[in-house]
């Protein structure tokens, strides 16, 4: 963290994560609350962070990173996907994907981040058939895709996250003239390298869904997170692990694989 003030004040704060996230909006604006992070912005220098809360998506007691609504608490899951999501974007970057990655502070759950303007958009790849989509058109689980199958959606729970075609983005003011196709080939070239690391862990890749982000010259790069939350993977026993027990799993193998 360069800003000795936030520092120092973050390094009093208890374990506990409300009273981490409460020290924090008195130190930095809250920009935007999520389900799972916060965006925060100092207004003295204008520098940015997303802290990562110990909240998870799911309904029913239920993890699942699909879902659009909390669905419970389990400590120390901030600071662990922020571990995962350093990782992937060091990885990113070494292959010449860009991102609003600036660096970390893992102990205090806050990722330092470029700011980028982030349409209200996921850009999901799918190379196999999971979730949402067998119920939407009546398909069976495990059914492949080659070339992968790619979807846009609009980020809005009230209309449970509805896809969203080209026109319409440019019709809502989402996004400029072709940039609608460049996310989708970035979105695809995120895929194979993402896809190829999972592989060197154990893993294979079904399907995940990433936010991308503009700089003021329009240049394209991925924001938010590359964690279990936007994925999902088979292990080698053919079980689709949730959220938790996928980050622990990747983080040990990380570390052992370095």
């Amino acid at each position: 963290m360069k800003d000795n003030k936030i520092s120092a004040a973050l390094d009093t704060l208890s374990p506990n994560a409300a009273t981490k996230e409460r020290m924090l909006g008195q130190i930095l604006q809250t920009v935007y609350e999520g389900k799972t992070k916060n965006v925060l912005r100092d207004e003295a220098d204008g520098s940015c962070w997303l802290l990562f809360k110990d909240d998870t998506t799911g309904e029913n007691g239920v993890f699942d990173p699909g879902a659009n609504a909390v669905g419970g608490n389990v400590s120390g899951k901030g600071k662990l996907g922020l571990t995962i999501t350093r990782y992937f974007f060091d990885l990113m970057e070494a292959n010449g994907i860009p991102t609003h990655y600036l660096g970390a502070d893992l102990d205090k759950c806050l990722l330092q981040v470029r700011q980028v303007t982030v349409p209200r958009l996921e850009f999901v790849l799918r190379y196999f058939t999971a979730g949402s989509i067998c119920r939407r058109f009546s398909l069976d689980a495990g059914m492949p895709f080659d070339p992968p199958y790619l979807e846009v959606t609009l980020k809005d729970d009230d209309q449970d996250d509805p896809l969203i075609s080209e026109r319409l983005c440019l019709l809502k003011g989402l996004l400029l003239p072709g940039e609608y196709q460049q996310a989708l080939d970035l979105l695809v070239t995120v895929g194979e390298v993402l896809r190829a690391e999972l592989a060197e862990l154990g893993l294979k890749l079904i399907d995940f869904k990433i936010e991308l982000g503009f700089d003021e010259n329009r240049a394209i790069c991925i924001a938010d997170e590359i964690t279990p939350d936007i994925w999902r993977v088979q292990d080698e026993a053919g079980n689709i692990p949730n959220q938790i027990d996928c980050a622990k799993m990747i983080l040990t193998r990380i570390e052992a694989k370095e």
